[in-house]
């Protein structure tokens, strides 16, 4: 069975975003809106309902391919991913594009992430995002110094959930949310342009923000202070099987179709709405 619909210009025809287009909003404090997308189809509806960022995010080896955690997923198939939501992006698409790093994609070094940056750029994304800190400062700096827009990410790293002993909030004591702003500071420090703060207390995730003002954090249980959000699209949509964290909320039952409950999700985003400093946030308590 095959489709036979015809590519449409994107009805709003939006200036394709971009890093400085980026930064300008995140000076004027208008929020960042991200979600994942992992095909052409739904790439394209996230674009025309107004999405900021669409990431490309190793997530697909437990939504889509059924695994456990993120860490089977290879670069080839994140290549692969990436070049879907890409094509789906050709047509008037304005939004700005990042790949995930997967697990044993950069570990190795600096030269490694360098390769492996390459192979997603090539692919179609504009950004690559990295977990982790510490080490991954000099590996950031190295990406930036070679012309690769880069994405941090603090707090819940899927990728070392072994070693962080399962999905928990990050943070919650005085010794850990030094380490996250230290480590915040130093990936900053090195360029990072933006940064993924999940599952941590909102005042680590302010304080993170706060000291690094022209960082774009964006969050995902990181409570409402930060410069954006991103929600996993199958989970802001409803489709998620089993229970869910405290900070999705499901948009689906706000609106008549994917793409309504996209729409819903971007505004309730840009007018601050979501998340909700109480319901979907966690406290150091």
């Amino acid at each position: 069975m095959s489709s036979h619909v015809q590519p449409t210009a994107n009805p709003g025809q939006r200036k394709p975003v971009t890093l400085h287009s980026l930064r300008a909003m995140h000076a004027r404090r208008e929020k960042i809106t991200m979600l994942t997308a992992y095909d052409a189809t739904f790439a394209r509806l996230a674009d025309e309902s107004g999405l900021d960022t669409l990431l490309v995010g190793d997530s697909l080896g437990m939504l889509l391919q059924g695994h456990s955690s993120t860490l089977p997923v290879t670069l080839a198939e994140m290549a692969y991913h990436t070049r879907c939501v890409a094509r789906g992006l050709q047509h008037g698409g304005a939004a700005w594009l990042i790949a995930d790093l997967p697990f044993g994609s950069y570990q190795q070094g600096p030269s490694q992430a360098m390769a492996s940056a390459e192979m997603l750029m090539q692919a179609g994304a504009q950004m690559v995002k990295l977990e982790g800190g510490g080490w991954t400062a000099e590996t950031t700096r190295f990406l930036v110094e070679r012309g690769v827009p880069v994405c941090a990410h603090l707090g819940l790293t899927p990728q070392s959930v072994h070693a962080l002993g399962g999905y928990r909030v990050q943070g919650r004591d005085a010794d850990g949310a030094a380490v996250l702003r230290r480590q915040a500071k130093e990936l900053a420090d090195a360029g990072a342009a933006m940064m993924v703060l999940e599952l941590m207390p909102t005042e680590v995730a302010a304080a993170v923000q706060a000291d690094s003002p022209g960082l774009m954090t964006i969050g995902i249980g990181a409570g409402p202070d930060t410069a954006g959000q991103v929600l996993v699209m199958h989970d802001m949509l409803g489709a998620t099987r089993g229970r869910l964290p405290r900070f999705v909320r499901n948009f689906m039952l706000e609106g008549g179709s994917i793409g309504d409950a996209m729409r819903r999700y971007v505004a309730a985003v840009k007018d601050g709405t979501f998340p909700d400093r109480v319901a979907h946030a966690y406290s150091a308590d």
